[in-house]
Protein backbone atom coordinates (compact mmCIF):
# COMPACT_ATOMS: atom_id res chain seq x y z
CA UNK A 1 0.00 0.00 0.00
CA UNK A 2 0.81 3.96 -0.57
CA UNK A 3 1.37 5.88 1.95
CA UNK A 4 -1.01 8.71 2.63
CA UNK A 5 -0.95 11.68 -0.01
CA UNK A 6 0.52 14.76 1.44
CA UNK A 7 1.13 13.10 4.70
CA UNK A 8 5.46 13.96 4.08
CA UNK A 9 4.08 17.85 3.49
CA UNK A 10 4.13 17.42 7.93
CA UNK A 11 7.19 15.97 8.48
CA UNK A 12 8.91 19.93 8.90
CA UNK A 13 5.92 20.53 11.55
CA UNK A 14 5.90 19.63 15.58
CA UNK A 15 2.71 17.04 15.57
CA UNK A 16 3.90 13.70 15.88
CA UNK A 17 2.76 11.09 13.82
CA UNK A 18 3.43 7.39 12.30
CA UNK A 19 2.73 7.46 8.84
CA UNK A 20 -0.60 5.32 7.41
CA UNK A 21 -1.22 3.64 4.37
CA UNK A 22 -4.84 2.92 2.82
CA UNK A 23 -6.84 5.80 4.53
CA UNK A 24 -7.14 9.88 3.91
CA UNK A 25 -7.13 10.17 7.91
CA UNK A 26 -4.49 10.54 9.85
CA UNK A 27 -3.80 10.46 13.41
CA UNK A 28 -1.31 13.48 15.04
CA UNK A 29 -0.27 13.79 18.33
CA UNK A 30 0.09 17.56 19.63
CA UNK A 31 0.96 17.16 22.94
CA UNK A 32 4.58 19.51 22.19
CA UNK A 33 2.30 22.34 20.67
CA UNK A 34 -0.24 22.49 23.37
CA UNK A 35 -0.35 19.98 25.96
CA UNK A 36 -2.90 21.90 28.03
CA UNK A 37 -5.92 21.85 25.75
CA UNK A 38 -7.90 18.59 25.09
CA UNK A 39 -8.69 17.44 21.69
CA UNK A 40 -12.21 19.55 21.32
CA UNK A 41 -10.34 22.77 22.57
CA UNK A 42 -7.43 22.14 20.42
CA UNK A 43 -9.75 21.55 17.54
CA UNK A 44 -11.22 24.71 18.20
CA UNK A 45 -8.16 26.45 18.37
CA UNK A 46 -6.41 25.02 15.29
CA UNK A 47 -9.69 26.38 13.20
CA UNK A 48 -9.75 29.83 15.03
CA UNK A 49 -6.20 30.71 15.62
CA UNK A 50 -4.80 29.06 11.89
CA UNK A 51 -7.51 27.88 9.81
CA UNK A 52 -7.45 24.25 9.63
CA UNK A 53 -9.91 21.89 10.62
CA UNK A 54 -9.10 18.78 12.25
CA UNK A 55 -11.45 16.36 14.23
CA UNK A 56 -10.90 15.37 17.77
CA UNK A 57 -11.27 12.22 17.88
CA UNK A 58 -12.96 12.12 21.49
CA UNK A 59 -15.74 11.90 19.53
CA UNK A 60 -15.76 8.22 18.32
CA UNK A 61 -14.41 7.04 22.09
CA UNK A 62 -17.51 6.63 24.44
CA UNK A 63 -14.97 6.19 27.67
CA UNK A 64 -12.39 9.15 27.30
CA UNK A 65 -8.75 8.62 27.76
CA UNK A 66 -6.80 10.96 30.07
CA UNK A 67 -3.96 12.52 29.13
CA UNK A 68 -4.61 11.92 25.49
CA UNK A 69 -3.64 14.62 22.63
CA UNK A 70 -4.86 13.60 19.40
CA UNK A 71 -6.38 14.90 16.28
CA UNK A 72 -7.59 13.50 13.22
CA UNK A 73 -6.89 15.28 9.83
CA UNK A 74 -8.65 14.43 6.49
CA UNK A 75 -6.18 14.17 3.50
CA UNK A 76 -9.20 13.75 0.95
CA UNK A 77 -8.20 17.37 -0.77
CA UNK A 78 -7.26 18.60 -3.42
CA UNK A 79 -3.28 18.88 -3.67
CA UNK A 80 -3.01 22.82 -3.24
CA UNK A 81 -5.30 22.68 -0.33
CA UNK A 82 -3.03 19.86 1.45
CA UNK A 83 0.31 22.23 0.84
CA UNK A 84 -2.04 25.46 2.15
CA UNK A 85 -2.89 23.37 5.28
CA UNK A 86 0.47 21.85 5.60
CA UNK A 87 2.43 25.35 5.90
CA UNK A 88 0.21 26.11 8.16
CA UNK A 89 0.19 23.48 10.57
CA UNK A 90 4.18 23.77 10.09
CA UNK A 91 3.76 27.08 11.21
CA UNK A 92 2.75 26.23 14.59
Amino acid sequence: MNKLPGCDLLASSRFSFTPVAGTYFQLVDYSQIRPDLNDVNMALWMTREHGVATIPISVFYQTLIPGQRLVRLCFAKREETLREAAKKLCGI
